[in-house]
C-alpha cells in the first residue's frame, strides 16, 4: 500500500542511495546494487531494508547461503518484513528444509492477518523513521480509533520521540478496554521506568509475572524496576536465574553478565562484579558499556591486551555509537591510568564528542528556567507562605553539581546511626515537573510562577506524597533520610515549601576542578546531559552559582554550604559542622566512613570505601594544556565559587 501523502516528502540521502540500489538491481547491475548497499551500511548498518535489498541481489545470483544471511539479519532488525519472510519460505523450501519454510510461512501469514497500515508503521518504526510511522499508524486511527494494536503501536512511537506523557496516556487506555493485552502492560511498565515512577513499574512487572512467571522479559523488567528502587541485593540471584535458563545469545548472556556485575558493583562486592564484567566480555568482546563499567570503578587497572582489543573495537566502523562512546571513555581512563595524558584527553573529547550528538540539552533553557525560578520564589513569595508544608524533619537533602564529592558526604552522614542514606531519588524532580511543566531539551521548569496558585492544603499534599513515596527505599527505620540529587539544587524553593523543616546541605568544589571531572565522566541517565559540552558545563556551573547566591539571599541561613576541598583538608571540623547543621550528635563512625558497608550507586561507589585523600584536588592540572577553553567560558566563578 501506498503511505499517506507528504510522509515521503524529504529524501534522505539514504532512501536515495535506497533508490539507486534498486534501480540497479532491476537492470540487471547487481554487483553495482551491492556496492550502493555497502555504502548505505558504511552510514546505516541497521536500516533492515538494505538487509532485504541485499537478499534481493544474492537471489539474482544464485547465492542461497548469502541471500539467506542478508534475509535472516533483516527480520531480525525488523520483524515486519513481509517481503523478506516471503522469500525466505521461499528459500527454505528450495533447499528441502521444511520446518524452517513452515515457521517462515507462520511468520508471513500472521503479517498479512494484521492491517496492512499497521505493519507498514510497525516497519517503519523499527527502521527508527517515527514520523513516517506515526503519520501512517494515525491515518489508520482516523478510520479505527479504538485499534488497540494501533494505539500500542502509536505509543511505543511517541515512547522512542520522548513523549512520555502521550505514550503514557495512550497504554492507559488500551489497558482499560484490555487489561489482558500483556505486550501493552509490559509497554506500560517500561514507560512508567522512564518516567521514573519504578514503584508502579514493578507492580505492572508483578502483575505480568503472576500470568507467566518464567517470562525471561517479564523477569528482567522486574530486576529493572528493583535496581530503580535501590533493591539490589535480590536481583543478584534474579540474574543469575535467567543465566542458568535458557539464553537466546551471546547479547543476552553479556547483557545479564553486566546488569549482575552492577548489582554486585553496587552491593560492595567488587571481586565478583569485576568477574561478571570480564565474563560479559567474553560473551561479547566488543561490548562498549561493560569496558566502561570496568573503567567506572576507578579502581580497576586495564593490560596492554585490554587497550588492544578496546582499541581494535573502537576502530570498527560498524560499531553501534553508544558502544563507541563508552569506548572512548574506557580508554580515556585506561590512558590517564598510565600517566599518558594528552591521548587521554583526545579519547574523553572523542567520547563528549559522539555522546553530545544524542543530548537535548540547551543551555539557553536552563538559564531561562534560572530566571523564572528566581522571579518566582522570592523573599516575599516565603514570608507569605510561612508554615505551610509538612512539619517533619525526616529528608537530608545533599545538593549541587555531579562529581563534587556529594556521595563522600552522603557515605559520611549515612555512617551515623540515626541516618539512612537511601538514593539520587527523582520525586522533587517529577513533583517539580508536573506543578511547573517541564522543558523537553533540558527537563527544568518551564512554568515556576505556577507555585504561586498553589494552596496551602496542596503544599502540604505535595510534603506528604515525598513522605509516603519514598517510604519504600527507607529499609533500616532511621529516623533520617538522604536524598542526594545533585540536580535538587534547581528545586530548593519547592523543596522550603512542602518541607520547612528538611536539612539541606550544598556541596561545592573547585569549579575547574569540577567541571573537568564532569567532562571526563559518561553517565548512565539522561539526568546530567549538559556534561559532553565544555560551553554547556561552564554555563551550567555558573548557573548553579546564580540560583545558590539565590537561594542564600532569600533564604538566608536555610542551606549549609560544604566546601569539599575544606573536607578532605579538615575532615573532623566539617563532619561536626554537618552534624550539627542536621540536629545530631557526633559519632566517630562518621570518620571513619569508609568502613560502613551500604550500597552506592554514583560513579564515586568505590572511591568512598576507602579513606580519604588528596587525589583529587588538583588531579585536573595534568590535564591544564587543553583546558583553557573551559577557564575562559568559566570567567568569574574562577575566583567567586566561595563567595
Amino acid at each position: 500500500m501506498n503511505a499517506p501523502a507528504g510522509i515521503d516528502a524529504v529524501s534522505t540521502e539514504r532512501d536515495r542511495l535506497m533508490q539507486e540500489a534498486r534501480a540497479h538491481r532491476a537492470a540487471g547491475r547487481v554487483p553495482a546494487a551491492l556496492a550502493v548497499l555497502a555504502r548505505v551500511q558504511a552510514e546505516h548498518p541497521r536500516f533492515s531494508r538494505l538487509h532485504q535489498e541485499r537478499g534481493h541481489c544474492q537471489v539474482l545470483l544464485g547465492n542461497a547461503p548469502a541471500a539467506l544471511d542478508a534475509l535472516h539479519e533483516a527480520v531480525r532488525l525488523n520483524p515486519s518484513l513481509p517481503a523478506s519472510w516471503d522469500m525466505l519460505e521461499q528459500l527454505y523450501r528450495m533447499g528441502g528444509d521444511g520446518d524452517r519454510a513452515g515457521l517462515a510461512a507462520q511468520r508471513l501469514a500472521t503479517l498479512r492477518s494484521l492491517p496492512p497500515e499497521v505493519v507498514m508503521a510497525d516497519s517503519l518504526f523499527a527502521d527508527g523513521d517515527l514520523a513516517p510511522a506515526e503519520a501512517v499508524v494515525r491515518d489508520f486511527l482516523q478510520r479505527q480509533a479504538d485499534n488497540a494494536g494501533a494505539l500500542r503501536l502509536l505509543a511505543r512511537i511517541r515512547m522512542a520521540d520522548g513523549a512520555l506523557d502521550d505514550a503514557e496516556a495512550l497504554l492507559e487506555g488500551v489497558l482499560d478496554r484490555a487489561p489482558d493485552y500483556h505486550a501493552a502492560r509490559r509497554d506500560y511498565a517500561m514507560v512508567l521506568l522512564q518516567r521514573q515512577n519504578p514503584r508502579q513499574a514493578r507492580a505492572q512487572a508483578e502483575r505480568l509475572l503472576a500470568h507467566a512467571p518464567d517470562n525471561r522479559d517479564d523477569l528482567k523488567l522486574y530486576g529493572a524496576a528493583c535496581v530503580a528502587l535501590g533493591d539490589h541485593e535480590p536481583v543478584i540471584d534474579l540474574y543469575q536465574r535467567l543465566l542458568d535458563g535458557p539464553t537466546a545469545s551471546g547479547t543476552e548472556v553479556a547483557e545479564l553478565r553486566l546488569w549482575r556485575a552492577n548489582a554486585l558493583k553496587i552491593s560492595g562486592r567488587t571481586e565478583e562484579a569485576v568477574a561478571d564484567y570480564r565474563a560479559a566480555l567474553a560473551a561479547r568482546p566488543d561490548y562498549g558499556v561493560a569496558w566502561f563499567s570496568l573503567a567506572n570503578l576507578k579502581t580497576h587497572g586495564f593490560t596492554d591486551d585490554d587497550i588492544g582489543r578496546m582499541k581494535a573495537a573502537a576502530a570498527r566502523p560498524d560499531l553501534q555509537e553508544m558502544d563507541r562512546v563508552y569506548l572512548a571513555f574506557a580508554l580515556g581512563k585506561a590512558m590517564e591510568d598510565r600517566a599518558e595524558y594528552e591521548a587521554s584527553w583526545r579519547w574523553y573529547e572523542q567520547g563528549n564528542r559522539v555522546r553530545r550528538r544524542a543530548s537535548r540539552h540547551s543551555p539557553e533553557a536552563a538559564e531561562a528556567c534560572a530566571l523564572a525560578t528566581v522571579q518566582t520564589f522570592t523573599a516575599d513569595f516565603f514570608v507569605a507562605r510561612e508554615g505551610w508544608g509538612v512539619a517533619e524533619a525526616d529528608p537530608i537533602f545533599i545538593l549541587g553539581l555531579p562529581r563534587s564529592g556529594s556521595t563522600l558526604i552522603e557515605q559520611i552522614l549515612a555512617s551515623h546511626s540515626q541516618v539512612e542514606g537511601t538514593q539520587e531519588l527523582t520525586e522533587i524532580g517529577r513533583y517539580a515537573g508536573e506543578l511547573f511543566g517541564r522543558d523537553p531539551d533540558c527537563g527544568l521548569p518551564v512554568q515556576p510562577e505556577a507555585a504561586h496558585w498553589l494552596s496551602a492544603a496542596e503544599v502540604r499534599a505535595v510534603g506528604e506524597r515525598f513522605l509516603a513515596e519514598t517510604r519504600i527505599y527507607r529499609r533500616d527505620g532511621r529516623p533520617f533520610f538522604i536524598d542526594k540529587m545533585p540536580n535538587n539544587f534547581w528545586h530548593i524553593g519547592l523543596i522550603h515549601l512542602i518541607l520547612p523543616k528538611a536539612r539541606i546541605i550544598d556541596v561545592r568544589r573547585e569549579p575547574v576542578a569540577c567541571c573537568f571531572s564532569n567532562l571526563k565522566q559518561l553517565f548512565g541517565t539522561t539526568n546530567q546531559e549538559f556534561v559532553y559540552d565544555v560551553d554547556h558545563m561552564a554555563r551550567y556551573y555558573r548557573a548553579y552559582l546564580g540560583m545558590m547566591r539565590h537561594w542564600d539571599m532569600v533564604l538566608p541561613g536555610r542551606v549549609l554550604r560544604v566546601q569539599y576541598e575544606d573536607v578532605v583538608e579538615d575532615l573532623d571540623g566539617q563532619v561536626r559542622r554537618m552534624l550539627a547543621h542536621c540536629g545530631l550528635a557526633f559519632e566517630p563512625a562518621c570518620l571513619d566512613f569508609h568502613q560502613t558497608r551500604r550500597s552506592v550507586r554514583t560513579p564515586s561507589s568505590e572511591q568512598v570505601r576507602r579513606p580519604i585523600g588528596r587525589d583529587g584536588l588538583d588531579q585536573w592540572r595534568r590535564y591544564e594544556p587543553w583546558l583553557g577553553p573551559l577557564k575562559a567560558a568559566l570567567g568569574d566563578a574562577l575566583t567567586g565559587y566561595r563567595d
